[in-house]
């Protein structure tokens, strides 16, 4: 027995569809306290995963509870269907076109706001897309000012090492020349 919104929502064939795919047999039917009754037949975890399939919860449908009893199979189901009352087509095709009137109402009303919202940002969209062109055109010029500071920033590092090495040199000379010196200065001191 399955309890929630499952009548006059789809639910009936949505079991259907499960119990085919899954090999079962059996029938699935509303019954007038607002629940639906399913008998189906195969082996256990096929019905395990019926039951774990037939757990909707969508816009339409929305299964509350499922009481489920496992016993031996009867045999007495050759396919899986769904039974239907005498009074239940017309009250489909019924519930059909309110279902169909919501869905219209619905739509005009999304085409309307939408065509609404298309208004008001039109000319908000052709702003942005021309802020967006100046953006990128900043872009651009900050890209090309970059690679100048990059080259610049080359040509810095280069005189850097440049001046480094002139430096080296000239300290080596200095530094050999008061060694030299110093050299002179303890052989002139020694007796």
């Amino acid at each position: 027995m399955i309890s929630g919104k499952v009548q006059r929502v789809g639910y009936r064939a949505k079991v259907v569809s499960a119990a085919q795919n899954l090999g079962l047999t059996g029938f699935v039917q509303n019954r007038p306290d607002g629940h639906v009754l399913l008998i189906a037949e195969g082996s256990r975890e096929n019905l395990e995963k019926l039951a774990s399939a037939i757990k909707i919860k969508d816009l339409l449908i929305d299964v509350h509870e499922i009481e489920s009893e496992f016993s031996e199979a009867s045999g007495a189901y050759p396919t899986f269907r769904k039974m239907t009352g005498p009074d239940e087509v017309g009250e489909r095709l019924d519930d059909g076109i309110e279902i169909l009137k919501e869905l219209v109402v619905g739509v005009r009303v999304i085409a309307s706001n939408t065509e609404k919202l298309l208004s008001i940002t039109g000319n908000g969209f052709a702003e942005l897309n021309g802020k967006m062109d100046q953006m990128l055109d900043k872009q651009d010029q900050m890209l090309d000012k970059q690679d100048q500071m990059l080259d610049k920033q080359d040509s810095t590092i280069g005189e850097i090492q440049k001046l480094r090495s002139d430096m080296k040199c000239h300290l080596d000379r200095r530094f050999d020349r008061i060694e030299g010196y110093l050299n002179v200065q303890k052989e002139e001191s020694l007796p």
